[in-house]
């Protein structure tokens, strides 16, 4: 097993490059870079993306073709050399890509272009938000779904395989944000009730409280944006446990183990739960990886969160790009090892596996 581990730690590299050069090559052809959003904001036209949206604001000006950027009219060539030398686009592709990923494996993820902070300060600063929804998230989905799926399983085709089943499908069919919405509406001062608060983690007087006071005031404020991002994961996750233990339940084993006197109990979890826990283990990664970087982007925007979803789609705006590579190198690491995560509790749940023989 180590050096099935060990193999898979070094595919990481190839892996994290691969990742980086698609996307540094992809934006090099995205129009409104850093360089053209300062000079937006200088020539007070806004923000730059309205000339490619329609909006007019950084469309092409007569003069714009002897700097080669949208809206440069009227601009000294010397302020455009000095913004190119700052932002390092005075030197070619290649050699801004070998210097970045030169920095990226010594983990220095440079400054953002806009806010004079280190992408690793922003980072840090934003997790807690993002942490706190996937991890959630994702705990409760597992701990929800499980013993449903199981359960479903068991009283497969009875009525509470079908009710259960129709709330599910209805649950799946609600999009993530319409649900957030919903609750917001319900139970946090839209048209109902007051119950929940509408932004942030904590309170305003969150460090004047006690100890328990604190936990129960982090569960109150994040008790809605966690249910909206559970709902799409739970239900996916209850049918695959199910069908999952119907494929187990069905096959010879448990016959022969039922034969031999064992309780449905003794069958259910003796032998069919190693076995077919295991696809539902597979899916641990993609699961906190969907909610922790895909989902959170609607779900912190909408109740109003600070996290990294939100901080990755407003460097995707203002093209920071020292951020958006940045969280793209640290969130492809994160992904790769999780799935190395996931074979280990392949092995953890059924010892039996081995990947070295598989590989061999």
């Amino acid at each position: 097993m180590g050096a099935y581990i060990l193999r898979r730690l070094l595919l990481i590299i190839p892996t994290l490059l691969g990742i980086m050069i698609v996307n540094f090559t992809l934006v090099q052809f995205v129009p409104g870079g850093p360089i053209e959003q300062i000079i937006a904001q200088v020539e007070g036209q806004g923000d730059v993306t309205g000339g490619f949206t329609g909006g007019g604001g950084g469309a092409e000006l007569p003069g714009d073709s002897d700097t080669g950027y949208a809206g440069a009219r009227g601009l000294p060539p010397e302020f455009i050399e000095e913004l190119e030398k700052e932002f390092g686009f005075d030197k070619p592709p290649l050699e801004r890509f070998l210097n970045m990923m030169w920095k990226y494996m010594r983990f220095d993820f440079g400054e953002s272009y806009f806010r004079s902070i280190s992408v690793v300060d922003l980072v840090l600063e934003k997790m807690p938000v993002s942490i706190s929804l996937g991890l959630w998230s994702t705990l409760i989905a597992y701990m929800v779904s499980i013993p449903l799926g199981i359960r479903k399983a068991v009283k497969d085709g009875s009525a509470f395989d079908s009710w259960t089943s129709g709330l599910i499908i209805a649950a799946y069919s609600i999009p993530g944000f319409l649900f957030a919405i919903l609750l917001l509406v319900l139970f946090a001062g839209g048209s109902y009730w007051q119950i929940f608060p509408l932004r942030g983690l904590t309170s305003d007087n969150w460090h004047q409280l006690g100890f328990f006071a604190k936990i129960a005031d982090y569960f109150w404020h994040i008790a809605l944006p966690v249910l909206a991002s559970t709902i799409a994961a739970f239900a996916t996750l209850t049918l695959l446990t199910k069908n999952s233990f119907l494929d187990e339940i069905k096959k010879q084993y448990v016959m022969t183990a039922r034969a031999k006197g064992l309780s449905e109990r003794g069958v259910l979890y003796g032998h069919v739960f190693r076995n077919a826990m295991l696809i539902v283990i597979a899916g641990l990664p993609g699961v906190f990886i969907g909610v922790f970087f895909g989902g959170s982007i609607i779900i912190e925007t909408i109740f109003s969160l600070d996290g990294l979803g939100r901080l990755g789609f407003e460097a995707a705006v203002a093209r920071d790009y020292p951020v958006i590579f940045g969280t793209l190198f640290a969130f492809g690491l994160i992904g790769l090892l999780m799935g190395i995560i996931s074979d280990l509790m392949y092995v953890l749940v059924d010892p039996r596996i081995d990947f070295e023989k598989r590989e061999g």
